[in-house]
C-alpha cells in the first residue's frame, strides 16, 4: 500500500469534508480550520492553503485530526 505522498491543501480538505465529515469552521490567511463533532468531543485541525503539502505537514494535519496517516492514504 502506497504511504502519503504530497498533496495540495484543497485536496486534503476535500477528502476530509468527504471522507470524514468536517466542516470548515473558518479562515485566517492561508489557514483553513476544520472541525467535527464526535462522541469524544469536538475535533479539529488547520490545513494550509498550499499547493503542496509537505509530507511532516500532511502527518501533523493527520494528527491533530485524530486519523491515521494509513487510511488517509488510500483517498489519495
Amino acid at each position: 500500500m502506497p504511504g502519503l505522498k504530497p498533496t495540495s491543501g484543497e485536496a486534503v480538505i476535500k477528502i476530509l469534508s468527504k471522507q470524514y465529515g468536517f466542516v470548515v469552521s473558518g479562515q485566517s490567511g492561508s489557514h483553513v480550520r476544520l472541525s467535527k463533532e464526535t462522541p469524544n468531543g469536538k475535533v479539529g485541525t488547520v490545513v494550509p492553503l498550499h499547493n503542496e503539502l509537505k509530507i511532516g505537514t500532511l502527518r501533523s494535519v493527520l494528527k491533530l485530526a485524530k486519523i491515521d496517516p494509513e487510511d488517509f492514504a488510500r483517498y489519495l
